[in-house]
């Protein structure tokens, strides 16, 4: 057995931001998948005062991994520390502590420590290198949103577009799934290049069009939970974002019917306001544009999903036409 070898890092940097702003946005996991570039999703599994217990599925050296954690939050000292509960290979035991520091000048300087542990010289040198890459990725992007002179509420937020259907929740995921297909069911989707390795991890690039004409190539990481949700984190968001994160969600109404649910959460970059939506532009005018293009395709993507849902349904029902299956 190859014995386990212990690791400590430490990352700083100091942000141009009051402590309280810096702390807030790492205290509240839900903006993390727009804000910073490694982590694709994170869905709460307990909350109780300052004590939480999450899932969360990141990018560490490129490859998907996934944890849960429990996290204590701080406020007043300003810290927030973390263990994972069950670390995947090669790492035995992971955990840290994000601290802020405020500065004399009015600056803060963010500390984030991890000590984990592994098997061997090679799994640590590549473990070493994901905790080194991940963590200055946080830090640089967690200054790039604090030093901007915007409140937060004005830069990251999230819509919703709901639609009930006759047919099953199933079939309506299975369109959402097999995303290879769009190009040909969708109006507004040009092109897509779709990989899914390891199974229920899709990488995925789609040419789409908006309703004004505008084109945009996206680059996304896709987590497919079956028959009930997709989420998914844009690796290369539109030029408006510094990023975009999404759900598809499906779920059995009881009557026979089924619901789905459309999930968008959005940090809108505000330099290129006027680059994207012309001089004297602000942002919220970019909220606005946002929540109707992307609310648009996303509402033409649950309609065709629905009828697909919808054409299943009837060909199961008696007398109706041979059912072929959805994939």
């Amino acid at each position: 057995m190859t014995e386990l070898r212990e690791h400590h890092t430490l990352h700083t940097r100091v942000v141009a931001a009051p402590a309280d702003t810096v702390y807030q946005l790492v205290a509240d996991v839900t903006r993390w998948p727009v804000i910073f570039e490694p982590t694709l999703h994170v869905r709460h599994l307990e909350r109780d005062g300052d004590n939480e217990r999450f899932h969360l599925w990141a990018l560490v050296n490129g490859e998907v991994k996934d944890w849960i954690s429990r996290r204590t939050l701080d406020p007043e000292g300003r810290t927030v520390s973390f263990r994972q509960e069950h670390s995947r290979p090669p790492f035995a035991s992971m955990g840290g502590q994000w601290r802020f520091a405020p500065q004399r000048d009015g600056r803060t300087m963010v500390s984030l420590t991890h000590d984990f542990a592994v098997p061997g010289q090679e799994a640590g040198a590549w473990a070493t290198e994901g905790v080194n890459r991940n963590s200055e990725r946080e830090l640089a992007a967690l200054a790039r949103i604090a030093e901007l002179p915007h409140a937060i509420d004005d830069l990251v937020f999230s819509f919703t577009d709901r639609l009930e259907f006759s047919g099953a929740a199933a079939d309506a995921y299975a369109f959402v799934d097999r995303a290879d297909a769009w190009p040909e069911r969708l109006p507004h989707v040009r092109r897509v290049r779709l990989r899914e390795d390891p199974p229920g991890v899709q990488d995925m690039e789609m040419d789409t069009v908006t309703a004004d004409g505008s084109a945009h190539t996206t680059r996304s990481v896709r987590l497919c939970f079956p028959d009930s949700s997709i989420v998914y984190k844009q690796l290369v968001p539109p030029a408006l974002l510094f990023g975009h994160s999404g759900a598809w969600e499906f779920t059995p109404d009881g009557a026979g019917g089924a619901v789905a649910v459309a999930r968008h959460t959005v940090a809108v970059d505000p330099a290129a306001v006027p680059k994207v939506l012309g001089e004297g532009r602000t942002l919220a005018d970019a909220r606005a544009y946002l929540r109707e293009a992307l609310g648009a395709n996303s509402r033409t993507t649950l309609g065709h999903a629905a009828a697909h849902a919808g054409a299943n349904a009837s060909a199961l029902a008696p007398g109706g036409p041979p059912h072929e299956g959805t994939r």
